[in-house]
């Protein structure tokens, strides 16, 4: 019910306020998927009569609109804003928007939901499919040679990541160690591309926190600062951490103290390129 208000507000405010033969698209992705577990952005662009710099800081106030240029000639959004970005934090997502005046608004949210197909079906039942096939589970097999991969790993606590480098040394892996998020972003910057396999990246850091670092590291412009596996190890396993890692952009979850063998069977799964399921 929460997506489903969330889509009809964001869909509602970009017919209201594009004029006769503007133009709207509406774009659902998954951006990860980890056990029953899926991260979705939802993305509302339009080519309307957009928002003001100086007004854009208040979209998502109560009771706000923007109306000293004769653009409430549309009607006010009232509390439907504000109400929207409320229902993406009740689901723990984040949402956001661009825009620019007589040029149009870009809206983008993103959720991780349990059982997020069937949910989306049920919201949203004209969306298109996902480019990611469907597949019948089958039985676990061995882990992929981890040999010869490279893995960053960013923990700030020394003796957990000298626990870590230790037992990687003696599986073959490569590893850089990075004590906090900002270091692991520039490692990552400077690095030749495709350079790592996976980043092990902890949470709860000084300076930058897993979270931030993981954000940053997507945003690059390289190609694979979408493709590198991004591990999440913490010592919360909640569902409301998992699912923050998951839309901080992390693919897999793993809880602290780590599981040595779970740990390898997660690399395994990226030398040999299956996802992080």
């Amino acid at each position: 019910m929460k997506l489903k208000e969330v889509l009809i507000n964001l869909l509602s405010n970009a017919v209201k306020y594009t004029p006769e033969n503007g133009k709207i698209s509406f774009t659902a992705e998954q951006v990860t998927k980890y056990q029953d577990m899926c991260t979705l952005r939802f993305i509302v662009r339009d080519n309307g009569i957009g928002i003001s710099e100086e007004y854009l800081p208040k979209l998502f106030e109560a009771f706000s609109q923007e109306a000293e240029d004769g653009s409430n000639q549309y009607g006010s959004t009232g509390l439907g804003m504000a109400i929207t970005k409320s229902l993406v934090q009740l689901m723990n997502g984040e949402i956001s928007v661009t825009s620019k005046k007589g040029k149009g608004s870009i809206f983008s949210f993103t959720v991780t939901l349990k059982d997020a197909q069937k949910g989306v079906v049920s919201a949203v039942k004209s969306l298109p499919k996902n480019n990611t096939e469907e597949k019948t589970p089958t039985p676990a097999e061995p882990a992929g040679s981890i040999e010869n991969l490279r893995v960053m790993i960013v923990e700030d606590m020394k003796i957990n990541a000298e626990l870590i480098k230790k037992v990687l040394g003696m599986k073959g892996v490569s590893y850089d160690w990075a004590e906090n998020g900002q270091i692991a972003v520039d490692l990552f910057a400077k690095s030749r591309e495709n350079y790592y396999d996976a980043i092990l990246m902890d949470i709860r850091m000084p300076v930058m926190d897993g979270l931030e670092a993981t954000k940053s590291i997507r945003a690059l412009e390289r190609a694979d600062a979408k493709t590198v596996q991004i591990i999440a190890m913490s010592a919360n396993a909640f569902a409301e951490d998992i699912q923050r890692s998951l839309q901080a952009g992390m693919n897999a979850h793993l809880s602290k103290p780590v599981d040595m063998n779970l740990l390898f069977e997660t690399l395994g799964k990226v030398a040999a390129h299956e996802p992080l399921k």
